[in-house]
């Protein structure tokens, strides 16, 4: 099976491509070649800026892939884009959206892939809600055979924290370093995160699965916890009890705006996620892998390379500010 992963070398699409050359696939990265490729010539690169329409074009000329996945488009300009591209080109494309295009806050905490899309809170999940609306426009109008995919907080070469890293060293630094650490809310809402390892289960699983096309997923982990024991497992893969304080929400996101859509829009929610969709189609996804185990090798991960281990200023600096504001009024 020849696939095109456009992007191929994120914190997700890593994982999904090592699973993809295990299994034998002829696997293709079209990307600007700017990111660590750990694949070497396993993987056919495609060096080319995706929005470069005429380069582009041309290095596909007589290129048909059995798959084509889009890990990074975020706007309908995106999709109107590669449709004309590979309308002629593929038997599926996926489009990777984001559970956080479920209903905010929830109207009921199980989410399936029925849960409506609505959410007044980020436009980033609004934008990913489009990409999904002119996609299946394209379905029904244009017969353009899709598969939309739901991933929601997945880790592998990120430090999943709501508030202190992502990619980035921070959140590690701090709990070492004896620093408090921000928990939205009481930290007793409920969450799921995913190793990319598992996510790649049901997500090559899906690729040129003809009964798929059409459809939509959210590929998760069955695990649920609260955010207390979240950052007590990244506590433990740093090696210390982390100094935990609790702030609402809302407070938060007083100090940055990006923390409406993160928090109020996503984060601060109770969420389970119902994984009988993708199941019923991949029998055999599993996830596999618990946090507190996943999250460990994250860090080792980080450390393998002194580079990796940024701490950022400015995160710090945001962290302190909300903390010192939020105990002058208490």
């Amino acid at each position: 099976m020849r696939v095109l992963f456009i992007g191929g070398t994120g914190n997700i699409s890593i994982a999904c491509t090592r699973l993809a050359l295990e299994k034998g696939y002829d696997v293709f990265h079209l990307n600007r070649g700017s990111s660590e490729n750990p694949f070497g010539d396993r993987v056919k690169s495609i060096k080319i800026d995706v929005n470069d329409h005429k380069r582009l074009k041309s290095a596909l000329k007589g290129e048909y892939f059995d798959v084509v996945a889009n890990f990074i488009a975020y706007v309908p300009e995106d999709i109107k884009r590669d449709y004309e591209i590979f309308l002629d080109k593929t038997d599926q494309y996926i489009f990777i959206s984001s559970a956080s295009a479920y209903q905010k806050p929830p109207s009921h905490p199980v989410i399936t892939e029925s849960t409506p899309l609505r959410n007044p809170y980020w436009q980033y999940s609004r934008d990913k809600i489009a990409c999904e609306n002119y996609l299946n426009e394209l379905y029904r109008d244009k017969n353009f055979s899709i598969t939309i995919i739901r991933p929601s907080l997945t880790y592998e070469t990120v430090i999943p924290a709501a508030i202190g890293s992502w990619d980035d060293f921070t959140i590690i630094d701090r709990i070492r370093n004896g620093k408090k650490i921000i928990v939205h809310g009481d930290g007793t809402s409920l969450w799921t995160i995913t190793h990319s390892e598992d996510f790649a289960r049901g997500f090559v699983g899906l690729l040129g699965h003809q009964q798929a096309i059409g459809h939509s997923f959210h590929i998760t982990s069955d695990e649920i916890l609260n955010w207390n024991q979240i950052y007590e497992a990244i506590g433990m893969a740093a090696g210390e009890i982390p100094d935990m304080i609790h702030i609402p929400s809302d407070f938060i996101a007083r100090f940055d705006e990006f923390h409406i859509g993160n928090l109020l829009g996503d984060k601060a929610n109770s969420v389970i996620f119902d994984n009988s969709k993708i199941k019923s189609f991949v029998p055999d996804f599993q996830a596999i892998i618990p946090f507190k185990h996943g999250i460990r090798k994250t860090v080792e991960w980080f450390e393998e390379k002194p580079s990796r281990m940024k701490v950022i200023g400015g995160t710090n600096s945001f962290m302190d500010r909300v903390i010192d504001s939020y105990l002058e009024i208490m």
